[in-house]
This record gives structure tokens, sequence and C-alpha cells, in this order.
């Protein structure tokens, strides 16, 4: 069997006296959809977080496509890896997150196209070349020039998305990219996870969007206070759950 693009072993977190993730265990496979529900507060997005170690980690290891994130081993303890090696692995995942954070200042173009030209060192010309085609792949080529204050929020969040493939990455992570839309505008920006999903991308998705899970997503996970209490195909979770936390949980929502 071939090595899982993500493996988290034992993944501790804790905020102060809060331990947020108590001890997850996970293989997400290359090309794999995994969907991560729950109630707010399970720790779903700082699980996201430690991933591509925008958090760090109290305890556990996270593995992507065989390298360990944010840390390395040094006479038999793990050591904080450098800044460098941190920022090599994490140009690999690609993150969208609930909030667009795109920079007002800069075009649709000029957000997609500044990572590889800053980070990768991608020549001007070819980075725009590419960023056209992303920016057309999630149908906004009418929208190159436009800044974000000029466009809607559904257009805004596509626009992360492409920025996010512009580096090329191994793995994306969203997080409720959804959440902070208009629901008129929640299909436009599914449509374009569902085609990544078609296209064989490694996603794991936190998303509270039940009919995009049943349709796009592998695996369902369900997570409750800091831990995966069941998992498994859209079918059985979403008809037959065998933990009660999860027929609750289910209950209330479906």
């Amino acid at each position: 069997m071939s090595e899982p693009m993500v493996r988290s072993l034992d993944v501790h977190k804790r905020f102060g006296r809060l331990e947020v993730l108590r001890g997850v265990n996970i293989d997400v496979a290359q090309g794999e959809v995994v969907v991560i529900i729950g109630p707010s507060g399970s720790g779903k997005t700082t699980f996201l977080r430690c991933i591509n170690h925008l958090e760090h980690l109290d305890g556990g290891r996270i593995y992507v496509d065989g390298e360990m994130v944010g840390y390395r081993e040094k006479n038999g303890r793990l050591v904080e890896d450098s800044e460098r090696a941190v920022a090599r692995k994490r140009a690999a995942i690609g993150m969208v997150f609930q909030r667009f954070n795109l920079f007002p200042h800069l075009s649709a173009l000029g957000n997609v196209i500044e990572a590889p030209i800053r980070v990768k060192k991608v020549p001007r010309k070819q980075a725009e070349e590419a960023g056209r085609e992303m920016l057309a792949n999630v149908g906004l080529a009418e929208k190159l020039s436009a800044y974000p204050s000029q466009l809607s929020g559904g257009q805004q969040q596509r626009v992360a998305i492409a920025r996010a493939l512009a580096m090329q990455p191994k793995l994306m992570l969203f997080d409720e990219v959804t959440s902070a839309l208009d629901p008129e505008l929640v299909g436009e920006v599914l449509d374009v996870m569902k085609a990544l999903a078609r296209g064989g991308m490694t996603m794991i998705v936190v998303s509270h969007e039940m009919g995009f899970s049943r349709e796009v997503a592998d695996r369902i996970v369900f997570m409750d206070e800091g831990v995966i209490v069941e998992e498994g195909s859209p079918e059985e979770m979403f008809l037959r759950p065998v933990q009660p936390r999860t027929q609750a949980f289910l209950s209330k929502i479906l």
C-alpha cells in the first residue's frame, strides 16, 4: 500500500488548561476526500491548523506525504523545525479559510500570483499565465482585474481557492469555506470544490454542508470534544451511525 498523504498520530493540542485535541489518529489516502463534521468547539478547525503547523502540537506527530510537519527528530526527541523547512512543507499544503483573507490592494490576478512569485520565485509572465488559467478554472476569467471590494463573497472565496491552487499543493484543507457566504452564493463555491474532488485532489474539508458531504466525500469523520468519535462512508454515517453521540448530532442537522 502507498504511504498515506496525511498521517496523524495521537495528536494533542491545548490552549491554556483547555485540551482541544485529545489524541487524534487518522490516515488520509492520496486522492481521498475526507469531510470532518461535528459541533462547534469539537476541535475540527484546530486540527486543520495543526496539519500545516499554524498551531504547534502539544503531543503526537503529523506527516504529510511522508514528511513530518513542523518538527524533526534530533537525538531521539522532537524539536521545532526551522522556519525555512516549515515554509517549504507548508507550501505544499493549500488552505482556504472561512474568511477570504485576500489582499485588498491587489486584483484577483494579483492575489493569485503573489505567492508563486515571492515564495516559489516563478517568473512573473509564467505566474500570470498560470494565474489566468486558475481563475478561469474557478469561473472568474472575466474578473482578473477586479479588486476584492468589487467582488461578491462567493467570487472572493473562489479567488482564495485559486490562490491556494496556484502553489500546486499536494493537499487542500478547507475550513468552513461557505459559512460566511449568503445562501445563494454557497453553490458556486461548492461546485469548484466538487470539480477539485473529481480531479483527484486530496482534500480534508470541515463543513456543515451535508448535501455536499454526501455527494463528494469518500469518508465522513465525526469529531466531538477533541476526539474522533466515529468515521465511515457517507452512507454508513448518514443512514447507519453506530455511536449514540453521532446519532444525536445528525438527528439535529439532517
